[in-house]
């Protein structure tokens, strides 16, 4: 890896950037650097080239791209942070110190992972670019494993799964994410890696490529009778380690995975997106219960595509995905892309708060109040973050977002607390429903109050899903005893 393919990668996103400083920063970190080698035995200056190169893909800012470069000199040499900042000011050096906090994750032992999981999350809520640097700096260290004995080849692999390879999942970093736990499965699992990735990419090759093309030229015709002129049809791999996994989870084979690739369609705007959609169903049959509008709905992390899955050629199942190029970058690099382009667009600075995820203000929130690691671990867990988002809808055309599995009350109480403490009953997609009931995306729910209602129940407490609809039932809650009483009267 040369500077010069870091600042032409960086100069590909940012066209009319000065990239001045990226250069200094070499300059700068090849000196602390020097005389320096890795356990493979190249210079050490490669290891932060290669992390600034894979920050430069994920079209990072130009601090960040600097701080990749600069990220390894206050540990490694006698360089400190207050030289970082005197030569490249505030900013970057804010985001070295970020990452030196980090320090090295490594789980042994309980304790010594809660602390490391807050250091985690403290460092995104504080500034997701530290995070995105240490995703850049831990996959060319995967890369690199060769070079390490096995047991610490097994323990860099299995901290990556559990810590890395799930955060890059929520900030929607795909890419990594997927490079990162295929390097994994081939040092955690390597018989399992290699019969996988024979049968994959050796057995099946001709015939997926065959289907392809096939699939390609169908479609393409119907789109140029249409007169969709602009559109790029791509074909991407589920990764292998995505494979196993649901290959163990669901007890199958490796032929009854059907959604081992799927179809990319790319065109320029959204409603091109849902006419080149409303083609797909005509010329296939589309698979009841797989249809995902994510445009209209975003995941939690950003991510946004329609997803479909029809009957293709040959009655064979295949999973379409359509997005524009904006969506397809967001889909592989995620808030870094979705920054980019707001900021290529004079649009919100790289960091702003409102626009974090709602997880990350969530995080946020619960660092202010618990210090503990222990604590703020159990309280991050309890508060459903990482779970899946769904979307509930009002009448009214408002979105709230909730973790699966949520309730009406939780619902009640996302709209405000008065709401969910004056709760009585609720209305689910025009039909009655119940409290407790599990709510699922896309359910428009109504909520019924009483104004004469004193409070909420502690009974509640049994099924709620949220930490905010936690936090009201248990300041507000009347006595379920007292509840029973006030019922009986009120139907006498």
């Amino acid at each position: 890896m040369t500077i010069e393919r870091v600042i032409k990668k960086f100069q590909d996103n940012n066209p009319q950037a000065d990239t001045t400083l990226i250069q200094l920063a070499y300059d700068f970190a090849e000196k602390a650097h020097s005389g320096q080698v890795r356990r493979s035995g190249e210079p050490y200056i490669q290891h932060p080239l290669h992390t600034a190169y894979v920050l430069a893909e994920m079209k990072s800012d130009l601090p960040t791209v600097v701080a990749g470069i600069l990220h390894d000199v206050p540990e490694d040499t006698s360089v400190t942070i207050d030289d970082i900042k005197k030569n490249f000011g505030e900013e970057i050096s804010t985001l070295i110190k970020g990452i030196t906090k980090l320090g090295k994750i490594k789980y042994r032992g309980v304790e010594r992972y809660r602390e490391n999981l807050r250091k985690m999350f403290i460092a995104m809520a504080d500034d997701l670019r530290i995070i995105y640097i240490k995703f850049a700096d831990r996959l060319h260290n995967l890369r690199t494993l060769d070079a390490l004995p096995q047991p610490k080849q097994e323990r860099v692999a299995k901290e990556t799964l559990e810590i890395y390879a799930p955060i890059a999942g929520l900030l929607g970093v795909w890419r990594l994410k997927w490079q990162m736990e295929d390097i994994c499965f081939k040092y955690l699992y390597p018989d399992d890696f290699k019969k996988l990735e024979y049968k994959y990419e050796v057995e099946k090759q001709a015939e997926r490529n065959q289907f392809f093309q096939k699939t390609k030229k169908e479609l393409e015709q119907e789109l140029d009778r249409q007169h969709i002129s602009k559109y790029q049809i791509e074909y991407r791999f589920k990764h292998l380690y995505s494979i196993w996994l649901k290959m163990q989870q669901k007890d199958r084979k490796f032929d009854e995975i059907y959604d081992v690739f799927a179809l990319r369609v790319l065109v320029p705007d959204v409603s091109d997106c849902y006419k080149v959609l409303g083609i797909i169903h005509t010329i296939w049959k589309p698979k009841i219960n797989r249809f995902k509008d994510y445009i209209a709905m975003p995941k939690p992390n950003g991510y946004r595509s329609l997803h479909t899955t029809v009957f293709g050629p040959e009655g064979k199942a295949v999973e379409f995905q359509i997005r524009t190029p904006e969506m397809n970058e967001e889909s592989m690099y995620g808030i870094a892309a979705h920054w980019h382009y707001k900021h290529s667009r004079g649009q919100k600075n790289y960091s702003d708060e409102e626009d974090q995820p709602q997880w990350v203000k969530e995080i946020l929130e619960i660092k202010k109040n618990y210090k503990d690691a222990h604590k703020f671990v159990q309280e991050i867990k309890s508060a459903n973050i990482f779970q899946k988002r769904i979307f509930i809808f009002s009448p009214k055309g408002d979105v709230i977002e909730l973790p699966e599995q949520s309730t009406p009350i939780d619902f009640a109480y996302a709209i405000h607390t008065d709401i969910g403490n004056k709760t009585t009953g609720v209305v689910i997609n025009d039909k009655i429903g119940t409290l407790d009931q599990e709510l699922h995306n896309g359910d428009l729910v109504e909520i019924i109050t009483d104004k004469s209602r004193s409070g909420p129940s502690s009974n509640w407490l049994k099924f709620v899903k949220t930490k905010h609809a936690k936090e009201m039932i248990r300041k507000n809650a009347q006595n379920p005893i007292f509840d029973r009483i006030k019922g009986y009267f009120s139907r006498e």
